[in-house]
């Protein structure tokens, strides 16, 4: 099976319920297989501590996790135009992995929820592609030919998968944002089906 990660941080739900829509898009392809991971919240208190499983959800990632994927698409609500402390602490503790080239030449994808339309979500989409191409993933966005990327009115970009979710988190995902997330796990599986069957 080609294995597709998908690591996320979500703090009210919204960025989760994209991850269930690309990993549908990533099922959509024979032979992938979406595997769904989130990180722990990160506390200023440093002696708090978090149990090892999370109360309810996927499994906290591992870096374990990101050796046996073919793939990986990652998501994260916007700070400020960034990503969310939690995933950028957990990209940061991956320089193991760097020096070992364990990510190079697989695909990338990223994904981004905010409270408002015009909140940082093409800046927090790119923020997330810094260390992914510093890993040397090969990045990939959602291309025009979509076509619920020329109508939408709400989220999505050329950059990723995205989610206007309101101030309160309490908007719906739009059919347009539902489809081009699974059009981008779809775009991501595919590809890394494409180039684990041309190494072997």
């Amino acid at each position: 099976m080609t294995k597709i990660l998908i690591l996320y941080y979500s703090r009210h739900g919204s960025v989760a319920g994209l991850a269930r829509q690309i990993a549908r898009g990533v099922s959509a392809v024979q032979g992938a297989e979406a595997v769904l991971r989130t990180v722990p919240p990160v506390s200023a208190t440093t002696e708090a501590t978090t149990p090892p499983v999370p109360e309810s959800g996927p499994p906290y990632a591992e870096h374990e996790d990101l050796r046996n994927c073919d793939g990986l698409i990652l998501g994260s609500p916007t700070r400020f135009g960034n990503m969310a402390a939690p995933l950028k602490y957990f990209l940061d503790g991956t320089a193991g992995l760097w020096l070992k080239g364990t990510l190079v030449d697989k695909p990338a994808a990223v994904f981004t929820s905010t409270g408002s339309l015009h909140g940082g979500q093409e800046t927090t989409l790119t923020s997330m592609m810094l260390p992914l191409l510093h890993h040397g993933m090969l990045i990939t966005g959602i291309p025009y030919t979509e076509t619920a990327l020329n109508t939408t009115r709400s989220g999505g970009s050329p950059y990723g998968a995205s989610h206007f979710a309101g101030s309160d988190g309490d908007q719906a995902q739009t059919d347009e944002e539902e489809t081009l997330a699974r059009a981008l796990g779809e775009r991501v599986a595919r590809l890394a089906r494409t180039l684990k069957e041309g190494r072997s």
